[in-house]
């Protein structure tokens, strides 16, 4: 038997499938409105006008107030001294090696990304640059001095002698071990203490009583791949390549007869 709606919902559902009239949408006249300005550059404040752009934090990248409430950690003091940054470039670079670079790149070469939070820029960019032209100029030192690296071949039982030629003397010297072994980080931070970079540094510490553990072997080794990648850019690559065989990989034993 078939079931009957109730005349309530009958009339429910016939008037949800009933056409709806189609409504004319008003039309709005448009307002005039002025052209927003898409620029952010506003007038520099009257105590950062004048001053080069490493010594200051912009001030649009300061926030209202500080995330380090009641903070116990010490203040880490930094070098703002140009003088005693051109001194650094003399002895690392030789004489005039405070004129090689720019003022600007002088300062972010010797900028860590710890330091004010990567505000007033940093050197990552110019160490990726420049670690990988040190470590081409440490591949070509090994290869063409096969004497001071070369590994001892066992003899052959059966009295074999393998072929030799003198552009092939240094090859076995391209290992990843003895590469990583020369150019260490721990080499290369004490290097960079010859050359008093830590003096220089710009960065934060994680501990400011215990720089060891706070990293500083990693930071001085990454500073000073970030100087020859300075050299790079702003003088070319037979320049950093110069500063690489001379300042870095010469202290360290290898020694390159490439021009």
């Amino acid at each position: 038997m078939a079931s009957k709606l109730p005349s309530r919902a009958f009339s429910t559902v016939s008037s949800s499938v009933r056409a709806r009239p189609a409504c004319t949408s008003a039309i709005v006249p448009t307002a005039v409105v002025s052209r927003r300005a898409l620029s952010t550059e506003t007038a520099p404040p009257e105590e950062t006008k004048g001053r080069p752009r490493w010594s200051y934090t912009p001030p649009g990248a300061k926030a209202p107030f500080s995330l380090r409430i009641n903070s116990r950690r010490p203040g880490f003091p930094v070098n703002e001294d140009p003088a005693v940054l051109d001194q650094f470039y003399i002895r690392m670079l030789g004489n005039g090696g405070d004129k090689l670079l720019s003022d600007e790149i002088k300062w972010l070469a010797v900028t860590h990304k710890s330091f004010d939070q990567g505000r007033r820029g940093f050197n990552d960019r110019l160490a990726f640059l420049g670690k990988r032209i040190v470590q081409l100029q440490a591949s070509l030192a090994l290869v063409q001095d096969a004497g001071n690296f070369a590994k001892k071949t066992p003899e052959d039982p059966y009295g074999r002698e393998p072929f030799k030629h003198q552009a092939l003397e240094g090859l076995s010297n391209l290992s990843t071990n003895t590469k990583s072994f020369l150019t260490s980080k721990t080499k290369l931070a004490e290097l960079a203490q010859r050359y008093e970079l830590q003096e220089v540094i710009r960065w934060s510490p994680r501990k400011p009583n215990n720089l060891q553990s706070s990293g500083v072997d990693v930071v001085l080794a990454h500073t000073l791949y970030a100087v020859v990648g300075a050299v790079a850019l702003e003088k070319g690559g037979h320049v950093a390549n110069k500063v690489a065989q001379e300042r870095i990989l010469a202290p360290l034993g290898l020694r390159s007869t490439l021009p």
